[in-house]
């Protein structure tokens, strides 16, 4: 080949790898790019051993060494996930179920409208986001209600990417992200005008824990929304593919057990709790929410190989590719959890805080 033969077929080689790893990498607008995924607040250097933590949390398939390390488990996870996910899925970390003629991008949108919607706040009002991450609900919900609001998250790294979305966004007016523990908030009592956690919750190792604290900071009368991650009246303990299912959903997404979408109600009221209104949102006429893992298979397997070649050339952190192996095997078992009907991450209920009853004279 001829010296101009070669150095077009070098250019196109180099702006192929350009678009493959700079621009097709980012997973939407103003997204993380595959050239800095990192591993959050862990050093580049310490991230495969911090995998190799993250699988030491379990002592048995399904269980956790003890409930006090659970915050930690949860923190460690999202620091190895977080760039991934924001990559790979969006800035919006939860599942939602597709609808015709919208984009995957326009029925998360929706299904995070929906939320404030029914907790019914108005502009200006005071809003906690239970389980923030990096703010992909809290910035919709404040562009859709104008409402303040306030988000939590355990991840310190997940603070700063939420922070840094919510000013590039425009939004940080009406934005505020704080790095806490749900169990327990820095938040005074009766502080908010609403509440509402999408997908969150499932991380905490008993939920009237978290209940408790909501209840707690929420003002009398208020609303508070949660999208709880639950097995359905399908699963069947006895079986052993079910519980291959779930336990290899509970090991990639950091969780210390399911609960069964029958606890969810009976746990609400006994933390004072009124319910208003309780429904699985992922059930038909609902489209499949798990639509979006199965198209996404080709592009897990060009992003395996991109990420494998960062590993390789010392951009991404050792350990990254254990770590995006793992959530497609996550992603497996959570299609077959969805295929089946045994899981759901969209068991919605609605929950009020009854108002302070009147002082006796």
């Amino acid at each position: 080949m001829d010296p101009f033969g070669l150095f077009c077929t070098g250019a196109l080689l180099a702006c192929g790898l350009y678009w493959f790893v700079c621009l097709l990498g980012p997973a939407e607008q103003k997204g993380k790019r595959a050239v800095d995924l990192s591993g959050g607040s862990i050093s580049a250097e310490k991230v495969q051993d911090n995998y190799k933590q993250y699988w030491s949390f379990f002592r048995q398939p399904k269980e956790i060494e003890t409930a006090e390390k659970v915050p930690d488990f949860v923190d460690t996870f999202y620091n190895l996930v977080t760039d991934i996910y924001e990559w790979g899925w969006g800035q919006s970390f939860h599942f939602s179920p597709s609808i015709r003629g919208k984009s995957h991008r326009d029925a998360t949108r929706l299904h995070e409208e929906m939320a404030v919607d029914l907790i019914e706040v108005k502009p200006g009002d005071r809003v906690l986001d239970v389980g923030c991450g990096v703010g992909g609900p809290m910035r919709a919900i404040a562009a859709h209600s104008r409402a303040n609001v306030v988000g939590i998250t355990i991840n310190d790294y997940q603070v700063n990417r939420a922070r840094l979305h919510n000013k590039k966004a425009g939004l940080d007016s009406l934005c505020e992200v704080v790095c806490g523990n749900f169990l327990e908030m820095p938040f005074k009592d009766n502080t908010f005008d609403g509440a509402y956690s999408i997908e969150a919750t499932c991380h905490a190792p008993k939920l009237e824990e978290v209940y408790a604290e909501v209840f707690r900071v929420m003002k009398p009368g208020s609303l508070y929304v949660s999208y709880e991650w639950v097995t359905t009246d399908k699963y069947r303990g006895d079986n052993p593919e079910h519980v291959e299912v779930i336990q290899g959903i509970e090991r990639g997404d950091a969780l210390p057990g399911l609960r069964n979408y029958k606890d969810i109600a009976e746990v609400a009221k006994k933390v004072g709790f009124e319910v208003v209104k309780e429904k699985d949102l992922a059930k038909p006429p609902a489209l499949p929410w798990w639509t979006r893992l199965k198209m996404g298979r080709i592009a897990y397997w060009r992003n395996h190989i991109l990420v494998t070649v960062l590993a390789a050339i010392g951009i991404a952190p050792k350990g990254t590719v254990d770590v995006h192996e793992m959530l497609f095997k996550t992603a497996d078992y959570l299609t077959r959890g969805g295929d089946s009907g045994i899981f759901s991450p969209m068991h919605m209920i609605l929950l009020r805080k009854p108002q302070v009853p009147p002082t006796q004279s």
